[in-house]
This record gives structure tokens, sequence and C-alpha cells, in this order.
């Protein structure tokens, strides 16, 4: 069965351009054309361009591309090599991910923090500015002072909600 460009970018996810750059490109080599010769796809085209998709969410670019499709093309004698550049791809996207996990759990110990102070559980204390035992800006406080810039983003936080006394400097807006 083949597939319309407008019912593969449909399938894939594509936009229409992209495809049409795609094809253009030489990144579907086995694309075909029909008897008013518009291109159509087979499922083999159309996995292929999911595959596409996915080494560019991985970070390749279009030359990155062209390497392992060529690479493919010369069959199972150049599977090493593109084992290499898919363990390239991975290690690049676990460490991307470590980060996304860091800066959740940083999201989420502020959220923690900011609901300790709006129950009250919690003092609130900030790194920008020097606040008042209420939590209001000091007056005459200078930007700048007392470390007043410089961002704590502790690599795996914990924000205790249940110490209002000596909450740990990481622990401040």
């Amino acid at each position: 069965m083949y597939h319309t460009m407008k019912e593969t970018c449909q399938i894939t996810g594509l936009s229409y351009e992209t495809l049409k750059f795609y094809c253009k490109s030489g990144l579907v080599p086995n694309v075909r054309r029909d008897s008013a010769n518009r291109r159509v796809f087979d499922d083999r085209c159309i996995a292929w361009i999911e595959g596409l998709n996915c080494l560019r969410d991985c970070g390749m670019g279009i030359d990155e591309m062209r390497e392992y499709m060529q690479l493919c093309l010369e069959g199972q004698s150049s599977i090493p090599r593109r084992k290499d550049i898919l363990a390239g791809k991975r290690d690049i996207l676990v460490k991307r991910l470590n980060a996304i996990q860091d800066s959740i759990a940083y999201i989420d110990a502020k959220q923690r923090f900011y609901d300790g102070v709006l129950s009250g559980a919690v003092r609130y204390r900030s790194n920008l500015i020097d606040v008042d035992d209420n939590g209001d800006p000091i007056a005459d406080a200078t930007p700048g002072h007392a470390g007043a810039c410089e961002p704590i983003r502790p690599a795996s936080p914990v924000f205790p909600t249940d110490e209002a006394a000596d909450e740990p400097e990481d622990q401040r807006d």
C-alpha cells in the first residue's frame, strides 16, 4: 500500500515541508512516484521516516543522518559503526535526561519550599534580597549584599519543611 505525502505527514507527524526537505536531501532513498509524478511512500519508507524522526530527536543533524543512512545502505557490515553512532547519541540523551530530572527535582523542591512558606511551616528566606522576620524585603538592603545574586542549585535538592529556624542556604527563594 502506498501513501501520499499528506498521509505520510499525518502518519509520521512531520510537516509537509520537512518531509519534502528530507526527500530532496536524499534522506528517503526509496521513495517512489505515482503516475502523476507525485511522491508516494510504502510502509518501509514510513518506518524509515519514523526512524529519521527519532534520530532528529536524538540530536542528529542532517549530515549525521545522511552518514547514518549511507551506513544503513551498506548493509550488515556497517552495523558496528552504526552501533557506535547510536551509543554516542544515547550517552548524550542520558546526560540530557539527568539534567531534566535534576531540573524537575529543583522545581519540586522549590514548590515544597513555597508550600511550606505559605502554610507558615517554613520561614521565608531569599538568596536575592534580605528579608525581615515577616519575609518582607528590608528597605535599606542593597542588591548584591550577602551573596544576593548567587543562585543555589543543589545537584540533589532536599528542602525540609518542618525546621523553620535552621533552613539551609538552598532553602531560599
